[in-house]
């Protein structure tokens, strides 16, 4: 109830009031009394003859009492609507300072109305807009800590290909450490290897191997494109990927040499046994078990040169050679050498790979599927165009994989089996990332695995 009544809706309505009782207190003191009172006094005592307000009618007594109110009028309103001007040229010096970045502006709270209501309200605004600009101050601060600190040289370029944005991994690798803010970046680039050159002006990302220094140096280039404070720009990301590579090449080494060291011995000692077998039973004359010695042998050697025409395979592999590919002869063709179930229908665009080396991995995922585990009735093969890319799929209802072996099946050389090479699924990676697609495993909901092949298609 307090608050109501010194709202400003009240105090309007008071001081409205306080108008109309006041011209007619006016009007009244003119016409009635006290003034033409005073006016008869003065004609009679002073001699002074003044014509009343009451004998000149109406009219004269709302003129004599509007020049009188109007000045007071315009007197009380001034002192009534002082403190308000006040008040508008502080919020609107607040809006300007708001306009201009600067969010320490804050006004005095003195009133109780819906005014001093506002203030508080503009003043918990301005404390908000404080922190959240101090937050983010913060938080850029430490992004381009980051940044800047990044090992990765990061390059930012306006439409033009000068460069608005670069860390210090950037500069050391383009300008010897100096600033290369304003630069043309592809003037920049001319004392680049022509490989990197080359692969920034492609726009596309890319792993290149340059000769810098002396030493040959592998970066892996990322380019996005997209718009920043409403203008394109251009991001290129220069990862240094030579300690990365070699690592990983070192690790392929010692895995292959494990997984061969491993089948040769699998294969020679039992050759070598069988051997120092059939020498023993032909001292003693007992040819008769020869012909099994020597079929054993011949088992395990041939065994022996699968293993090693597998590698030799892998290291051999020719380059696609993509053609339109009609769906219902390749299926044919491929339900000759596995079993599998097709899944949903085939699509009516073409394909557009390599016949016999896509033929290849589909076999060895299906034979795989069909290892798994699962029913030989779940093991299905599926067909679709996303967008621009044909998806193959080959599920089945095995146990799936764990974690960390989905994380390393793709690997050269990696596999689960005891008598496994490690070919298979390396050989599918290598085959789709040839065709400029991707190959991906994941776990089925309620058990399996589904391996998919993304290949582009070629547009019409």
């Amino acid at each position: 109830m307090p608050r109501r009544l010194n709202s400003l809706q009240t105090r309007l309505s008071l001081l409205l009031c306080l108008a109309y009782v006041s011209g007619a207190a006016i009007y009244i003191g003119i016409t009635q009394w006290p003034l033409p009172q005073l006016l008869q006094w003065m004609k009679h005592d002073l001699g002074v003859s003044v014509q009343p307000p009451a004998h000149m009618g109406v009219w004269g007594g709302l003129a004599f009492s509007a020049a009188i109110a109007i000045p007071l009028s315009i007197w009380l309103a001034g002192i009534v609507m002082d403190p308000l001007s006040r008040l508008l040229r502080a919020l609107e010096g607040a809006v300007a300072s708001y306009r201009d970045g600067d969010f320490s502006f804050s006004i005095a709270a003195t009133r109780n109305d819906e005014l001093g209501e506002l203030i508080r309200m503009h003043n918990a605004l301005g404390q908000t807009l404080r922190e959240q600009r101090q937050n983010l101050a913060q938080r850029e601060l430490l992004l381009d800590t980051v940044v800047q600190n990044t090992p990765v040289a990061l390059v930012l370029t306006d439409t033009s290909g000068r460069v608005t944005y670069a860390n210090i991994a950037a500069r050391h690798l383009f300008n010897e450490g100096r600033s290369l803010h304003g630069l043309d970046f592809l003037e920049l680039l001319q004392d680049a290897p022509e490989p990197l050159r080359r692969a920034v002006q492609g726009g596309e990302d890319a792993l290149l191997t340059v000769e810098m220094e002396g030493s040959e140096e592998t970066f892996h280039l990322s380019q996005r494109s997209f718009r920043l404070q409403g203008r394109p720009h251009r991001l290129q990301l220069f990862r240094r990927m030579t300690r990365e590579l070699s690592r990983q090449e070192v690790a392929t080494w010692k895995r292959v040499i494990r997984v061969i060291s491993h089948e040769l011995n699998n294969s020679l000692a039992p050759i070598s046994s069988l051997a120092h077998s059939g020498a023993e039973l032909a001292r003693r004359g007992q040819t008769e078990r020869l012909p099994g010695v020597f079929a054993t042998i011949g088992e395990r050697a041939r065994h022996l040169h699968g293993f090693i025409a597998g590698y030799a395979n892998f290291a051999k592999l020719p380059a696609p050679q993509p053609v339109p590919i009609q769906w219902q002869p390749f299926l044919d063709s491929l339900a000759l050498h596995c079993v599998f179930r097709l899944v949903g229908g085939v699509p009516e665009q073409p394909g557009w790979f390599d016949a016999a080396q896509i033929e290849q991995v589909l076999i060895n995922l299906v034979k795989n599927a069909h290892e798994s585990g699962g029913p030989d009735d779940e093991v299905t093969l599926s067909l679709a165009v996303i967008g621009r890319d044909l998806r193959i799929e080959v599920a089945d209802r095995g146990p799936g994989m764990s974690e960390t072996v989905l994380a390393q099946a793709l690997l050269p050389f990696y596999s689960t089996k005891r008598s496994g090479t490690g070919l298979g699924l390396a050989l599918a990676r290598e085959i789709v990332e040839a065709h400029g697609g991707r190959i991906t495993l994941a776990n089925r909901e309620q058990g399996g695995l589904r391996v998919s092949l993304l290949l582009p298609l070629k547009l019409a």
